[in-house]
Formats: structure tokens, sequence, C-alpha cells
């Protein structure tokens, strides 16, 4: 019966002539343990990151989520100089079915508080703020958008469905907050034929 070879363990001395690995100066590699449990939840935790980033994806592309952008700097003391499109804010018609509206926001309205469109429309909305900080939810739709002072945000959607979306601000800008609202008024086509 022959006797079973004992492997030589890293890190210790041989006699001369044995199967002793060569010398290094390195030291010894650690092994990390990973306990079974822990990397369960690793990966679980990696698969759900997976999943959020898909369904981002999917919101952006799909659904046409999207995150409303900065679109300039403006002085908010200058809103009401000639040239500016905040000095008279309202509705304007680029194209057939192509609009942009200009909202501006101050303690305690929008202007304007109410936007009529055709339905089947496109709007690019411009916001900004003359005194502290607002926001813009439109009731229905995924707009939702903060609005600062010095700052033009703006944001594109495209509105099929008749009927009344209201606005409101949902960023609390003092006593009468709740009073900030308007409306969004999507007509059908022979209304807005009219």
């Amino acid at each position: 019966m022959s006797e079973p070879r004992q492997e030589p363990v890293p890190g210790t001395h041989h006699e001369p002539g044995g199967d002793a690995p060569p010398a290094s100066d390195a030291p010894p590699q650690e092994t990390i343990h990973v306990d079974r449990f822990e990397a369960a939840w690793m990966r679980i935790a990696a698969a759900v990151l997976a999943i959020f980033f898909i369904s981002i994806l999917v919101s952006a592309f799909a659904s046409g989520f999207q995150v409303p952008g900065v679109y300039q700097r403006i002085d908010p003391t200058k809103l009401y100089e000639p040239g500016s499109p905040f000095a008279d804010p309202g509705l304007r018609e680029l194209a057939p079915g192509k609009y942009e509206a200009y909202i501006r926001a101050q303690i305690w309205s929008f202007t304007p508080n109410e936007i009529r469109i055709p339905a089947g429309s496109e709007v690019t909305f411009y916001t900004t703020s003359q005194d502290v900080q607002h926001g813009i939810k439109i009731q229905g739709t995924n707009i939702n958008m903060m609005i600062l002072p010095g700052q033009v945000s703006t944001l594109k959607a495209k509105f099929d469905t008749p009927g009344t979306y209201d606005f409101v601000c949902h960023e609390y800008c003092g006593q009468l907050h709740h009073t900030m609202y308007g409306q969004l008024i999507v007509e059908a086509e022979q209304v807005a034929a009219q």
C-alpha cells in the first residue's frame, strides 16, 4: 500500500531537495470568504439594481417620461423687460399642432392660469419664478417640474386626450400656497376649429 502524498503548505519551509515552492518575497495571498447568505443578498441587491435600471430605460423611451431640463438662466428682476418672453407669458403657436407655453410663477399665482390647446398638440413648457421656489404638477400627466428663480426649466409633452387638466404648485410657497393653481384645457378638434 502506498502512503498518501502530502502537498506542501504555502509559506512553510521544506527540506532541501524536496518539492518546495520557489522562494518569493510576496506575502501569501488571502482569500475572501463570503458566507452563502451574504452572497445571496448581494445577488438580490444586484438583481434589484438591474430591474430599477431597466425600468428607468423603459419609462424614458417606451412611456415617454422625461426629466425637466434647464433651458437657460434668467435674472428674476428682469422678467418684465421688453424682449423677455415672461413679460407677457402665455401660449405661442409655432406651427399647426406645435406650441410653446411660457409660465411665470409668483406668490400665489401662475401667469397664465388657463391655457387652451387643441387635442393632439405638442407643447413645450418654459417656466420660471419671479420670487421664491415653486413647482408645477399637471394632474393626469407626467409633467412635474420645479420652478426656481433665475432658472428657466423646460419640458415637452403631447396632449391627445381632450379634457381639463388642473395644475397646482407642489412646493410650499407661503400662506396662500393652496390657492396657486390653473388649468390646461385640451379641446376636441371640432371645438378647437371653431
